[in-house]
């Protein structure tokens, strides 16, 4: 029997973003899920558990900072790495408070967010 794969979701509400994350996070040997908003995210049921939450942070509606509350609030407690194009002083300090895994500044190169992934959810197949 095979160890299982691990899952990572990204939530961007830029189509060609969230397609290039996604061939480059499958590339990895990771199964990948992609939303283009927080509200679509909190409304699906995955279908496996979730290793990391790639999230962009200045999403339309429910931004990531909202969505990471919400999250802590109903308890659901998966590892999440911000990404952002709008880098101040003021976004790092709302993450640092967030407490979240690792913080990606857009335009970022790929291997950032694989070595990223690869410290958070572990290598793409569990237990290897």
């Amino acid at each position: 029997m095979h160890a299982p794969t691990r899952m990572i979701t990204i939530v961007d509400d830029d189509a060609s973003v969230a397609r290039a994350l996604q061939r480059l996070v499958r590339s990895a040997g990771y199964l990948v899920e992609t939303f283009a908003s927080a509200r679509e995210f909190l409304g699906s049921m995955p279908s496996t558990r979730i290793a990391c939450l790639v999230l962009d942070i200045y999403l339309d509606g429910m931004n990531g900072f909202e969505l990471q509350e919400q999250m802590a609030a109903d308890r659901l407690a998966i590892p999440i790495i911000f990404m952002t194009a709008h880098d101040d002083a003021t976004t790092r300090e709302r993450i640092r408070r967030a407490g979240t895994a690792g913080y990606l500044v857009k335009p970022f190169d790929g291997r950032v967010l694989l070595d990223a992934l690869l410290r958070v959810a572990g290598p793409a197949v569990a237990g290897t």
